[in-house]
């Protein structure tokens, strides 16, 4: 059953652009990807104000973003195969990796002051300090599609492998433990960590929301829509669980006890993926579609 709530959509872009992730920038803005159109965009949430900054390279494929620790925000290129970063002026660097061909899909802010990021085609977590030295780490299962990674309560960064239905650990220094999932073929993509140490991941083959518990105890949450694809996953201050059902054009959230409440959204497959939430306590989504919805339940 969905729930009744304020959501307002804020066209960005066009159709044809993608919104794809987004992400709360060190200014205080929203900062959003378009995958489509090799740009990266930035709305100010209280005037509602939006800014287009070009990439130069339309085909480069804009994925994932997040703030890094030096006050300006980094993205995978899953297309053209390099990191980037911009700062909240527009200024942009790209950092060709060593590897061609490695399609970089997720990234975040390290412990260790580093972006780390995964390569879904060379089957790697990689490391890119900084300067744009970049050291890469393979990963014990062949052809596991490692996807979104997230740093972890213990100091590593934990991440999903997709193709491989497992999750995966890794510490600063490289070393990889794999942890399969109970349910086959739930194909993990989008994954957070909280506070308490725990996990939360979805699957979007299985349509379900899994935790991982600090002690290693799995819990998998069947959504009622078991074909919605739940795609990217992120925790509010509460502690929250929040999720795109890409499939279904709805929003849901998890409590930690597992209390399920669903959000549709407006319009017909608006294509929901990244999700954040941003300065004012709502609850931001990039749909693919061209806007950016915001959720006040």
């Amino acid at each position: 059953m969905t729930t009744p709530a304020a959501i307002t959509g804020l066209p960005v872009a066009d159709r044809e652009s993608g919104p794809y992730s987004i992400a709360v920038g060190p200014d205080g803005a929203l900062w959003f990807t378009l995958v489509h159109a090799g740009r990266i965009g930035r709305l100010d949430p209280a005037g509602g104000q939006t800014t287009i900054h070009d990439l130069g390279d339309p085909a480069c494929g804009p994925t994932v973003l997040v703030t890094g620790p030096d006050d300006a925000l980094w993205f995978t290129q899953y297309r053209a195969h390099r990191i980037g970063r911009i700062d909240p002026t527009g200024a942009v660097t790209h950092f060709d990796l060593p590897t061609a061909d490695s399609g970089p899909y997720g990234i975040t802010r390290g412990p260790d002051g580093a972006m780390w990021f995964t390569e879904t085609a060379a089957n790697r977590i990689a490391r890119i300090d900084p300067g744009g030295a970049v050291t890469t780490f393979d990963l014990p299962i062949p052809a596991a599609f490692p996807s979104a990674i997230t740093p972890g309560a213990d100091g590593a960064l934990w991440f999903t492998l997709n193709a491989a239905n497992a999750l995966g650990r890794i510490t600063t220094t490289g070393a990889v433990t794999v942890y399969p999932l109970p349910t086959p073929g739930a194909a993990p993509v989008g994954i957070a960590a909280g506070p308490d140490g725990s996990v939360w991941f979805t699957e979007i083959g299985a349509g379900a929301i899994g935790r991982r518990t600090v002690s290693g105890e799995f819990t998998e949450f069947p959504l009622p829509d078991r074909e919605s694809r739940p795609h990217a996953v992120a925790l509010d201050a509460a502690g929250h669980c929040w999720f795109t059902e890409w499939a279904a054009n709805r929003v849901g959230r998890l409590t930690a006890k597992g209390t399920l409440t669903e959000y549709d959204l407006p319009g017909a497959a608006a294509e929901p993926h990244g999700l954040a939430q941003g300065p004012d306590g709502a609850i931001w989504v990039a749909l693919e579609t061209g806007s950016l919805a915001r959720i006040e339940p």
